[in-house]
């Protein structure tokens, strides 16, 4: 089965150049364009492609706002933002907004490829460069916090759905700070084996299958102190 694809950019130079690279994909098939962001909200609810590559500065409606309005729809279409700026913020706020993927426009064509099949797939995608840069912000502003704050969000946590306890918070947290098992146990007083079942229990309660994932979807759902 062919995975869905619509384009969303306001340079038409740039939208066929990928579809040269993505029509090369026998498992591919882009089956809209886009050339403003309304246009790409129309295409998105009209066609549901399985994939929208979405640049966020786009006349008529930014990718933001198209992304608010998709998901409004509640259509199973997941956007892979495809964009110039490499701004840490940019990434977080696209996150929060409900794309599930953010590249950078001088990626290798490969990158882009691989970036949508495991978009496709359940997973979430970030340029390498970015997450590294995501979890080092994470690193030092979390430490930044005081424990009050660190209590608040606890006591909001404990009421949601996630049903997280203290200790898979305290452990989520560390993920975001970029802690290896090794040493989240030993900032924690917790053996190797138990890190591991506590890592186990927070992607059964969240849906996810590895860190990154976690991460962005603790960033989504704001289980992580941000200034």
């Amino acid at each position: 089965m062919a995975i869905k694809i619509v384009i969303a950019d306001d340079h038409a130079l740039l939208r066929q150049g990928i579809i040269n690279v993505l029509k090369l994909e026998d498992d591919f098939q882009v089956i809209g364009e886009a050339c403003d962001g309304a246009e790409a909200v129309e295409k998105a609810i009209a066609l549901t492609p399985d994939i929208l590559l979405l640049d966020i500065n786009m006349p008529r409606m930014n990718g933001l706002e198209v992304i608010k309005k998709i998901n409004e729809q509640e259509k199973a279409i997941k956007i892979i933002v495809l964009t110039m700026h490499d701004d840490e913020s940019y990434v977080m706020e696209v996150i929060k907004s409900g794309a599930v993927g953010y590249l950078l426009k001088d990626i290798e064509p490969g990158m882009l490829v691989a970036a949508i099949r495991s978009v496709y797939a359940g997973e979430s995608y970030i340029y390498p460069t970015l997450a590294k840069r995501i979890f080092n912000e994470f690193s030092r502003t979390q430490q930044d916090k005081e424990k009050e704050k660190v209590c608040e969000v606890v006591r909001t946590i404990s009421r949601r759905e996630e049903g997280l306890t203290y200790r898979e918070y305290e452990v989520l947290q560390g993920v975001c700070r970029g802690l290896s098992n090794q040493e989240l146990a030993k900032s924690l007083f917790l053996s190797e084996k138990t890190v591991k079942n506590h890592l186990t229990n927070i992607f059964r309660k969240i849906s996810v299958n590895d860190r990154t994932q976690a991460v962005l979807y603790a960033i989504k759902h704001k289980l992580v102190i941000l200034e």
